[in-house]
């Protein structure tokens, strides 16, 4: 029989796309609220990669990142969703959302995204919520792709972003070790 063993806190990121700068700092706000300082926030990036949104957001739309200083057990990951689900409804307008945020975990090996559709790639973890395993992390490579991987998330400039972000949390981890803190 294997020994159970826990986790190490993992770095939680946060995904938003919006067509409102304002809209994306009062969501950003509400997150700091909750989940602390913020420690990262990505350049703008424009978002062309498909156009599921536009119908509901707008014609043109922004991609933005942010991570959490604060080091976070992964077992709350649900939580989260459901929070940035709540944080969606309180900025749409009538059925339509003014803010797309997409909530999920980065570790050495891996990212994780959360999502509220199900999938054959996809495991579900309660309260209506799936999690997939969106890059893995490659020696001598950083982060890669799998098939399932969304056309943005394959993108140059995503994955400088998460190999920039796996290098923060690293030294984070070794930070933790030398001092003795657990994360959150």
């Amino acid at each position: 029989m294997g020994k159970i063993k826990y986790p190490k806190p993992v770095k939680l990121i946060v995904g938003f796309i919006f067509a409102q700068g304002k809209i994306f700092f009062q969501a950003k706000e509400e997150l700091v609220k909750k989940f602390g300082e913020i420690d990262f926030e990505s350049p703008l990036f424009s978002f062309n990669y498909t156009d599921y949104y536009r119908k509901e957001m707008g014609d043109k739309l922004w991609r933005k990142f942010v991570s959490f200083k604060r080091l976070f057990d992964p077992e709350k990951i649900v939580s989260v969703k459901l929070f940035t689900n709540e944080i969606e409804q309180k900025f749409s307008s009538g059925k339509k959302r003014k803010v797309n945020i997409d909530p999920g975990y980065l570790t050495l090996s891996k990212l994780v995204l959360t999502t509220t559709k199900n999938f054959a790639h996809r495991i579900y973890l309660g309260k209506g919520i799936y999690a997939e395993v969106t890059l893995r992390y490659v020696k001598g490579k950083g982060f890669q792709p799998w098939e399932w991987t969304y056309p943005d998330y394959r993108s140059e400039n995503y994955l400088e972003v998460f190999n920039s972000l796996r290098e923060k949390y690293k030294k984070q981890l070794e930070e933790k070790d030398e001092d003795g803190k657990e994360g959150v």
